[in-house]
């Protein structure tokens, strides 16, 4: 492979071959229903097409790559916000329930469960947008209309902080509380300072916010521990070409049609056409944790121990009744849950629309009743027809929906407990430094990567569309089935290296969406991006 990488030691080989149920699994989940359901976890189901607050676009899971002591957790919802879309731009929704889920007794429950629920003030109700500001204010001129006398502030000073001073002109403005739930007992998260968690508005823009980057970073709150979170508007780290997948997996003749040459396949740190979702934002709620407090044992254990492999999934609920009236929300009855999702793209791209809702508002730990959809997947069957790609015959047991703890993510003797979509993680696997790092991950020999745990890097798009070509079944691994991919290896925003990890919001005055024919491919030979 190009760009860098070497080939996968014998162990590193090993690894991959022993993974190939799991991964097949995991990995095949992607490609399994028409295009329409294409982005990742990002509308893919009736209720969340409705309900785009409570959809959980995805979900990661990683050892922390600063501090490999610790595992960052990041749910991510309510897809496809247009930064500039004001004047009330972004909020999370008070009345939803965001959780992070861990199972650490390998039995599909929530051993250890982060709960957020998100509270909103309207500090300045007479503005008529949520966030306003200039330099160090406007005031009103000599001359000014009564009853307004020169001098009365107008506009409040540009935002440079979320609470005192500069902070004047964030009116629309929420703060946010953090439960950790485990054995049964309920702690409050606080900020260890004493002070509010606020979450970080969207990037209105230079001169509202002239220092963004500053602001964002104010939301990293330290809640003892070793615990740290941030919540708020971030850039979405996903990455695909969603206009040529949703026409049929019409896919550019620049990458013959969906089929990538080596010059591509090795470019890591290239977009060959355009990334849909460039200059999108999503609301992002991140959680770093010691893996100490994760693991059923109380400690942090080598990746060889039963005990270091955990499982995560994500959810949004709502309560039973939802009361709104002005500047008013009740809430009463238990929460429903609304959505779920643990590994990448599996509602959307193998349950059937029939049972979307159902499996979203259902538990991991009953999830065999949906392992028929992964028998006959129909995308194997489109690569044959429409790309001449020779595919495994059904039953494609190696696609079976479900995964459970297993060698090696999980060390042999871990208990393989009920099949469930939860995203394993391992936490006793290091990091991989960032010059190693692969978005192909385990199929580059990156066992850092997907399918355990996932970073923000991982090209889901490609590993899941290989593998439901047959990659890892002995005979298929081959040309062009271990060449297919939509030519968008990474995102338009980089991930950061250090917590929380996600890009910061884009700017609503000065974002970029790029678009067939638009500057933004990143392959200086391929600019504009290609429109055919």
């Amino acid at each position: 492979m190009k760009g860098g990488g070497k080939p996968p030691q014998k162990s590193e080989e090993k690894l991959v071959r022993t993974l190939q149920p799991y991964l097949c699994l995991c990995f095949a989940l992607f490609l399994l229903l028409p295009a329409n359901s294409f982005a990742a976890s990002h509308r893919e189901a009736p209720i969340t097409a409705l309900d785009t607050k409570a959809d959980i676009t995805d979900l990661y899971a990683f050892v922390s790559y600063n501090d490999p002591s610790k595992v960052t957790m990041i749910l991510n919802v309510d897809p496809f916000l247009e930064p500039s879309n004001g004047p009330n731009y972004f909020p999370f929704d008070p009345n939803i329930l965001y959780a992070i889920r861990v199972d650490n007794s390998n039995s599909a429950h929530g051993d250890v469960v982060f709960e957020f629920r998100f509270i909103s003030e309207i500090r300045a109700p007479g503005l008529f947008t949520g966030f306003a500001g200039v330099g160090n204010g406007i005031a009103a001129p000599a001359g000014s209309p009564p009853p307004v006398t020169p001098g009365s502030p107008l506009v409040p000073p540009a935002i440079t902080a979320l609470d005192g001073a500069g902070s004047e002109g964030f009116s629309l403005r929420q703060h946010y509380t953090v439960t950790m739930v485990a054995n049964g007992i309920r702690t409050p998260l606080t900020n260890s300072s004493g002070n509010p968690l606020f979450a970080v508005p969207s990037n209105v823009g230079p001169r509202t916010m002239p220092d963004y980057p500053s602001l964002a970073k104010q939301g990293i709150y330290d809640l003892g521990n070793g615990i740290r979170v941030w919540a708020g508007t971030a850039d979405d780290p996903f990455f695909i070409d969603l206009g040529a997948a949703f026409d049929t997996l019409n896919f550019r003749k620049l990458v013959s049609g969906g089929v990538l040459n080596d010059v591509q396949d090795g470019a890591d740190q290239v977009n060959f056409v355009a990334d849909h979702l460039s200059g999108f934002n999503v609301n992002s709620i991140a959680i770093e944790v010691p893996i100490a407090m994760l693991t059923r044992v109380g400690k942090q254990v080598p990746a060889s121990d039963p005990a270091a492999a955990i499982g995560i999934w994500g959810t949004t609920s709502r309560a039973a009744t939802t009361t709104r009236g002005p500047n008013s929300l009740v809430d009463s009855g238990d929460f429903q849950q609304i959505q779920r999702m643990g590994n990448p793209l599996i509602n959307e791209l193998i349950i059937g629309t029939g049972d979307k809702d159902k499996w979203s508002m259902s538990a991991p730990k009953d999830d065999m009743q949906f392992a028929a959809y992964a028998l006959d997947p129909l995308l194997a069957r489109i690569f044959n027809a429409a790309l001449g790609v020779n595919v495994p015959p059904p039953p494609r047991n190696d696609l079976l929906l479900l995964v459970t703890y297993a060698a090696p993510i999980a060390a042999p003797g871990t208990p393989a407990g009920p099949v469930a979509d939860l995203l394993r993680l391992n936490t006793g696997v290091p990091p991989t430094p960032m010059a190693q790092r692969k978005r192909l991950a385990v199929l580059a020999g990156d066992l850092g990567g997907f399918p355990n745990g996932r970073r923000l890097t991982d090209d889901v798009v490609d590993i899941a569309s290989r593998v439901v070509a047959g990659v890892l079944v002995p005979g298929y691994n081959i040309f062009p089935n271990n060449r297919i991919g939509d030519g968008v290896n990474r995102s338009d925003v980089p991930a950061q290296e250090v917590f929380p990890y996600i890009g910061w919001a884009n700017s609503g005055r000065d974002r970029q969406h790029t678009d067939p024919g638009d500057a933004g491919c990143s392959a200086p030979m391929f600019f504009p991006c290609p429109m055919q």
